[in-house]
């Protein structure tokens, strides 16, 4: 009779105990995945960043303007490379409870700076040609079934057309992907141009400029370098790294990685109690048993290896499942008509929930393995 088969039969004899257990520890770790999944999107707009790219904004905040005529007084500062100007447009299409992320830019400054939006030249070339053009990244495509080709009608709640109108018709000319996986392919972009000349207020401002300098070592120089230019206008800047910037944005709307650490220690904690319990109890109701073993010549080491085996069965099985559930979570909410974040459970994911499982194992069960091990022949079979 081998050892795991011993462990087996141990694990399944009391199956409502083994399917509560097992069960806690798949709740645990299917949450622990879809977090861990959606704080590694929020951390991508900063690992993704480019360390040689700037943002320019108001120095007010985010939501005031900037004068257009910043662009080339920009472009021709020292270790400038390439600057383009990025408008928030508020577009939604068909629903207005549903928004599409939606900007208007440049496009040819837009390619050059934003260099990992992927799309092939012949279509770059088509949207710099075309002033009603639109590029549609391919989670938005896929969303709402566009195709190249097809010409779709975008609402703006922010602002209108000279005639009264909020909707601008577009040419989708490019579905874009990204260069990683985690690339943001749901945003749209369309010509400034077209929409300066069309909108009813704000004309000749911009929202925001993306700015590409020549070497990463100089950002702090041309951070000085703008903010200085525009020191005293009406319109002052502050300009900072992109990934400072995308940290800044998220932390907006809270310590998402302290709420999200919290919640998983939580989680865990509740789940080594319950585990722990379960397994103290499992190997007290096995006392005679260990005693039977250990007098048919079972060594104190080997049943200790059995019981350890247990706590690390159940943490395994049960993690495992609870990580193939949230793929599968994350797998039908991508396939939903309701837009969300590109999440993904990489190898470092699955590596460090791996890593959980096993020290929650042997922490659960430790005590329960030396509480066997020390366990004599004599004490065992006097307990009743």
């Amino acid at each position: 009779m081998s050892d795991l088969y011993l462990v087996f039969k141990n694990l399944t004899r009391a199956k409502l105990r083994l399917f509560l257990t097992l069960f806690a520890t798949f709740i645990a770790f299917m949450v622990y995945a879809l977090l861990t999944a959606f704080q590694s999107f929020l951390n991508s707009g900063v690992d993704l960043a480019a360390d040689d790219r700037l943002v320019v904004l108001n120095k007010i905040n985010f939501t005031q303007p900037l004068p257009i005529a910043y662009v080339n007084r920009v472009r021709a500062l020292e270790n400038v490379i390439d600057v383009v100007h990025l408008n928030w447009f508020g577009g939604y299409y068909q629903d207005p409870q549903k928004m599409v992320v939606t900007m208007a830019v440049d496009p040819e400054s837009f390619l050059r700076v934003f260099n990992e939006y992927v799309m092939p030249e012949t279509e770059k070339a088509a949207w710099v040609k075309n002033r009603q053009g639109l590029i549609v990244g391919k989670k938005a495509a896929e969303l709402y079934g566009w195709q190249v080709g097809d010409r779709i009608p975008l609402n703006s709640n922010i602002f209108s057309q000279t005639d009264g109108r909020t909707d601008w018709d577009f040419d989708i000319v490019s579905i874009y992907t990204g260069e990683d996986e985690q690339t943001d392919t749901t945003s749209l972009y369309f010509h400034y141009d077209y929409f300066n000349e069309t909108q009813s207020f704000g004309r000749g401002m911009i929202g925001w400029m993306g700015v590409r300098t020549d070497d990463p070592g100089n950002n702090e120089k041309v951070i000085s370098s703008i903010d200085s230019l525009f020191q005293n206008t009406q319109y002052e800047t502050e300009s900072m790294p992109e990934a400072v910037f995308n940290k800044a944005f998220i932390e907006q709307i809270g310590n998402i990685g302290l709420i999200i650490s919290s919640v998983v220690l939580a989680a865990f904690f509740i789940i080594l109690v319950i585990v722990g319990n379960s397994m103290v109890l499992a190997i007290r109701e096995r006392t005679r048993e260990i005693g039977v073993m250990k007098t048919l010549g079972f060594r104190s080491p080997r049943i200790f290896r059995m019981v350890l085996a247990e706590s690390l069965l159940i943490a395994l099985i049960g993690g495992l499942l609870g990580l193939a559930a949230a793929r599968g979570i994350i797998y039908m909410l991508s396939q939903s008509s309701t837009p969300i974040p590109t999440l993904i459970i990489d190898q470092s994911i699955v590596l460090k929930a791996v890593g959980i499982m096993i020290v929650m194992g042997l922490v659960t069960g430790i005590i329960p393995a030396i509480n066997a091990l020390r366990l004599n022949i004599i004490t065992s079979f006097s307990r009743t």
